[in-house]
């Protein structure tokens, strides 16, 4: 069952690194507004995308697998049918504490994953949004 709970929606969000699979280099997309509220609001945010070398003066990684540094939530901007396989990457880390699927992404299956796997999973909310709402 996803996530819902305001009290377990802050206890995610009081966590530091973020990990944005399918961060945005372009601004004014949300994939690059929302990462880039979050840094301005004290996280830690690395960027995840193929296509881009850098973003917010980090280095971008190819994907997930790649990330050398610990990260505790994966925030996922990329089609609900890509899930799956990010859910596979989040599986091979031992460091990633939840997965957050942005508005209008779903995937149920991927879901119940992560959660057997002992981890938090939120689906079809912004970051930016409930942030504002729990946190600012």
């Amino acid at each position: 069952m996803p996530t819902e709970s305001d009290e377990e929606l802050r206890e995610i969000l009081a966590l530091e690194t973020i990990a944005v699979v399918g961060c945005s280099a372009t601004p004014g997309k949300d994939a690059h507004e929302i990462p880039k509220y979050m840094r301005q609001h004290g996280y830690d945010v690395v960027p995840v995308n193929p296509y881009a070398d850098e973003m917010f003066g980090r280095e971008a990684y190819d994907s997930l697998a790649d990330v050398e540094e610990d990260v505790d939530l994966v925030d996922v901007f990329r089609p609900s049918e890509e899930v799956s396989g990010i859910v596979d990457e989040v599986l091979d880390r031992e460091d990633v504490e939840a997965v957050w699927l942005q508005l209008g992404i779903r995937d149920e299956e991927a879901g119940e994953r992560v959660e057997s796997s002992g981890r938090r999973f939120v689906q079809d909310k912004c970051l930016k949004v409930e942030h504002a709402r729990l946190v600012d």
